[in-house]
């Protein structure tokens, strides 16, 4: 029995991948991301502590305390949700959790969706239309991109698929391959937290520590191994350089103040022969991000679409790479 549940589940997790490649994020219908959004949101307010309540350290320690809890509601609800969903539909019958495990596999995959609205940038910036282009960009980043110069705009499109082939498709792919939509969507679960509350300013240091913390914890390797196949996909990339890459990613992986953030980024930046990081604001607010690679030509419009490919070539390595031991398995022993 056991046996034909992993098979299934190996099953639904090529098909949640094709999904994902075919479909992307469906925009009109119930997300399950959206809905972990949702509840963070909520208890955020029923957690979160304002200034004059609590006086002081306390404050700051209370802050932390209620951000661990939100932390842990929310895995806590994500786990019995996505399990009880699973399990009422194996129940049902074996195929219909497949299929729903497919479905869900590809609600927390975001390759798809990460190149077409990157690639709607490109688009626009083809067309000479910058300002449209700006607001497409605002959509998939935080900084600000009401003044980019066009080269800004290229930059920031080509540094968000990079960062976010990590934590968007690698990391997913590892922890939904390994523990199926249960632990892809209490990764990203984690993820959206990060996103949400795990900012360095006034009213989220003390607050998002926890959330942070296990961010920076799940992404540790995932971020690495996404550095590594980016390294690899340059060698399949006609356009990239894999001795470069892997040359800027040891030079330039620990220069983010994440431990993690740097890794895939200087990995492309060496990969497309192309200098990211550099000034940006945010919310009016200047900022210095450490550079990442060396300028060997400018950047140009398609290196948002040559981004996009080493991300995809690199989540279909890593696919690859995981179905291997099961492929063995199947051979025959001598």
């Amino acid at each position: 029995m056991m046996r034909q549940y992993l098979f299934l589940h190996f099953i639904a997790f090529a098909a949640g991948c094709m999904l994902d490649l075919i479909i992307g994020d469906p925009y009109n219908i119930p997300h399950p991301i959206k809905a972990i959004g949702r509840l963070i949101s909520a208890l955020e307010k029923k957690l979160y502590i304002n200034a004059g309540e609590i006086p002081g350290d306390e404050r700051n320690r209370a802050l932390k305390r209620r951000g661990t809890q939100l932390c842990i509601i929310v895995l806590v609800i994500t786990f019995l949700c996505t399990a009880t969903a699973l399990i009422a539909a194996y129940m049902i019958h074996p195929y219909a959790g497949a299929v729903a495990e497919a479905i869900l596999t590809c609600y927390i995959l975001a390759g798809r969706c990460l190149c077409d609205e990157s690639m709607k940038v490109s688009r626009y910036l083809k067309e000479g239309d910058l300002e449209t282009a700006r607001i497409f960009l605002s959509m998939i980043v935080g900084r600000d991109t009401d003044k980019l110069d066009e080269k800004g705009v290229i930059r920031a499109a080509v540094e968000t698929v990079a960062e976010n082939a990590s934590d968007g498709v690698i990391a997913p792919l590892l922890y939904t391959f390994i523990g199926g939509p249960v632990a892809g969507l209490l990764y990203k679960a984690v993820n959206t937290m990060d996103s949400m509350i795990a900012y360095h300013n006034e009213r989220y240091e003390y607050f998002g520590k926890t959330a942070a913390a296990a961010d920076d914890a799940l992404n540790y390797l995932p971020s690495r191994l996404c550095a590594l196949l980016f390294c690899a996909a340059a060698f399949f990339a006609p356009f990239a350089n894999v001795t470069d890459a892997y040359h800027i990613w040891r030079r330039d992986r620990h220069k983010h103040q994440s431990p993690n953030s740097a890794q895939s980024e200087s990995a492309c930046a060496g990969a497309l022969g192309i200098r990211l990081g550099g000034p940006c604001s945010y919310k009016g607010v200047p900022s210095m991000h450490p550079y990442l690679g060396d300028e060997k030509r400018p950047m140009c419009v398609k290196d948002i679409a040559r981004a996009n490919i080493l991300m995809f070539t690199a989540s279909a390595l890593l696919v690859i790479l995981l179905y291997i031991p099961l492929l063995l398995s199947l051979l025959p022993l001598p």
